[in-house]
């Protein structure tokens, strides 16, 4: 079994690895990595409001967020990586181009900070916790 050291290099790389592929906007990118990089039986704690679990979900996450800002960009601010785990801090930015959570497209642009938590097992993700500044989000895109 690798060392400490070794798991945290190869969880830091799965993490790089995803986020190259959420920031390319190209949701077929996006999906393939899914799949490559999430357990099918993964947890995903986030409050969203879609009917699915695990690496679907995530995909419908995706899909709704490329949709609404087809330029999105994750910036991390801060990762730490520890043992079996990876936290980050991160800034959003995107123009919101299509309907999001019942808004429709606004053409602004939005700034918002997420942080989550990774857990990885055998290489893969098999659970996430997500914190979403989503009241900045709505309230910028002019949400009621």
């Amino acid at each position: 079994m690798p060392g400490a050291s070794a798991i945290e290099a190869r969880n830091t790389a799965a993490f790089a690895r995803f986020h190259d592929a959420t920031n390319s906007g190209d949701l077929a990118r996006v999906e393939a990595t899914i799949d490559a990089l999430v357990a099918p039986d993964a947890a995903i704690h986030a409050p969203v409001p879609f009917d699915a679990a695990g690496p679907e979900l995530l995909k419908v996450i995706w899909a709704r967020l490329l949709h609404a800002y087809p330029d999105l960009h994750i910036k991390v601010e801060d990762m730490i990586a520890k043992d079996d785990r990876i936290a980050c801090r991160q800034t959003v930015t995107a123009t919101h181009r299509g309907e999001h959570l019942g808004v429709p497209a606004s053409g602004r642009r939005v700034t918002y900070s997420e942080m989550f938590i990774i857990r990885f097992a055998d290489g893969r993700i098999a659970e996430t916790w997500g914190v979403v500044d989503i009241a900045a989000q709505m309230r910028q895109i002019g949400a009621p």
